[in-house]
């Protein structure tokens, strides 16, 4: 339904800060509830973080609490997840995610899903 492109992945020493961005397609982003999910190798995927339709409301796992941050620019159709201070074990791959719908945490409530983009963190 949604056409979205994320980008900003790459890898990144331990304590660094990487920002990854989402591009969506459509005319009606404003009315899209977007998510922040990755996977990790060996795991299932795990929810990172939602910023609400209109209101631009966020969500944020306890483990990104306070050093993840969603933005989102409506005028640019486009959707943030600044990421600092990170650690080995954020190492994965984050896919963004759009819900026409108020904001959830689970990701079979999204309807739309990037491709990912590959997090690397070294120690």
């Amino acid at each position: 339904q949604v056409q979205l492109v994320e980008s900003g992945g790459g890898l990144v020493q331990a304590g660094g800060s990487l920002r990854l961005s989402c591009a969506a397609s459509g005319r009606t982003f404003s009315s899209y509830s977007m998510g922040w999910f990755r996977q990790a190798p060996g795991k299932g995927r795990e929810f990172v973080g939602v910023i609400s339709r209109y209101t631009g409301i966020t969500a944020y796992a306890d483990s990104v609490k306070g050093r993840f941050t969603i933005s989102r620019d409506n005028a640019k159709n486009t959707v943030y997840l600044q990421m600092n201070s990170l650690k080995p074990e954020d190492t994965a791959v984050y896919y963004c995610s759009a819900r026409v719908g108020p904001a959830t945490t689970f990701s079979g409530t999204f309807d739309s899903w990037g491709q990912g983009t590959q997090v690397t963190v070294s120690s």
